[in-house]
């Protein structure tokens, strides 16, 4: 009996411990579990902290990229400005002699040209040189009343034009004068009974009769709007390739194909 009492405590003090070992387990695995679920909570916060590090990486990197290109724009424009500037400052030292050139061109032009008006035209001349001269007259002005008189000239070849006026080689001889461009200078009587066309190859007027001289009147009532336009049958004064081909090459000409 006694010895049954005995084991008895034994197994039931065997019970107590295991029950003191599993409890003990329990809670060392417990406390591993919630070291796990931290560990795993801050895994998570890092990778959280790692995403959001590389989107700011991946927008920085943008970012500079768009400063790079926006560098190099500026760049490229402060380069460009600089030479625009260089070649200004070129332009300017050139630009004097460019006009003194140019308005020479246009006194040769108008020497060489159809004798229309031709006091008017080298007064014009005149004025230019003068104006060439004025210190306190700015480069662009100049250049703006060099160019002023290039197209006016421009113009005498696209217009049709009728005066009176004392006859080129005769002053005494008061004559109605028909142009027609540059290519055409004519002339007619008050009467209407003659007339002559200007002959640049011979330089001077070749008389015209007939129908050339119905033409001459013809013309001068369509220059003074007394009629409808209508072509006119009339010999010119210059070749008209020669003509236009000096016209193409003045610097007005080029100036306003830019």
């Amino acid at each position: 009996m006694a010895l049954l009492m005995g084991i008895s405590a034994m197994a039931s003090a065997q019970q107590a411990s295991l029950r003191d070992v599993s409890a003990q387990a329990q809670q060392e695995q417990a406390a591993l579990q919630d070291k796990i679920d931290a560990a795993d909570d801050e895994t998570r916060e890092l990778l959280t902290r790692l995403r959001d590090a590389s989107r700011e990486a991946s927008r920085l990197e943008r970012y500079n990229d768009e400063l790079a290109r926006r560098n190099e724009a500026q760049q490229a424009l402060i380069e460009k400005r600089r030479e625009a500037i260089d070649q200004l400052s070129v332009t300017r030292e050139a630009l004097p002699g460019q006009l003194r050139d140019m308005v020479s061109q246009l006194r040769t032009l108008i020497e060489a040209d159809l004798p229309f008006l031709r006091e008017e035209r080298l007064a014009r001349v005149e004025s230019l040189d003068s104006m060439l001269d004025d210190s306190e007259m700015s480069a662009g002005d100049k250049l703006d009343r060099v160019l002023s008189a290039w197209r006016t000239e421009l113009d005498y070849g696209r217009e049709m034009d009728a005066w009176q006026g004392p006859l080129v080689g005769d002053d005494d001889r008061q004559v109605d004068y028909l142009r027609v461009g540059r290519i055409g200078l004519y002339y007619a009587t008050p009467d209407g009974r003659s007339g002559g066309v200007w002959r640049a190859d011979a330089q001077e007027w070749q008389a015209l009769e007939g129908d050339a001289l119905d033409e001459l009147r013809k013309g001068l009532r369509i220059a003074r709007d007394q009629r409808a336009p209508a072509l006119l049958d009339l010999p010119v004064s210059v070749a008209i390739e020669t003509q236009s081909a000096d016209d193409a090459n003045s610097p007005a000409a080029d100036e306003e194909s830019s």
